[in-house]
């Protein structure tokens, strides 16, 4: 009876011993490590493109909505302003045509443009952890200028 005792110590000693096996969870939880980080790097740096995007467009469409001058004003005091429904109507219909994916809202006053888009960006990776979009916006601004003018 003892030497099964002692048998049986030993080998549950050996068990316990016994790390086999146990560098799969760790495996496991790197690999969804470095994944996680890939998804911050592909999701977040594709992000910044349409951001990029976003904004290059956003700036042609104010620009756009700039050029609506109201000539009868301009032409009869030299004022520089804008007619305001054409003005945001311009800047619309730019970003219409450049086939921007999202929302595009564009005010105008007399004597700006502004324009701002609002998307949303898909995910590649980052939808792994249940992150499905990024959303991305980017707002311009732009004011009616006339005659040749210095950077400033």
């Amino acid at each position: 009876m003892s030497r099964l005792r002692t048998r049986l110590r030993t080998r549950l000693r050996r068990v316990h011993r016994d790390d086999r096996g146990q560098i799969t969870p760790w495996t496991i939880v790197g690999v969804v490590i470095v994944l996680v980080l890939a998804g911050l790097v592909l999701d977040l740096g594709l992000g910044m493109s349409d951001k990029v995007r976003l904004l290059d467009v956003a700036q042609g469409a104010a620009r756009a909505g700039a050029r609506e001058i109201d000539l009868a004003t301009y032409r009869a005091t030299g004022t520089v302003q804008l007619q305001p429904a054409q003005a945001a109507a311009a800047a619309r219909t730019f970003a219409q045509q450049a086939n921007v994916e999202g929302q595009v809202t564009a005010s105008a006053s007399a004597t700006t443009v502004t324009v701002t888009i609002t998307g949303i960006r898909q995910t590649q990776l980052l939808h792994i952890v249940g992150i499905t979009g990024l959303a991305v916006s980017a707002t311009a601004t732009a004011t009616p200028l006339t005659g040749v003018t210095a950077p400033s």
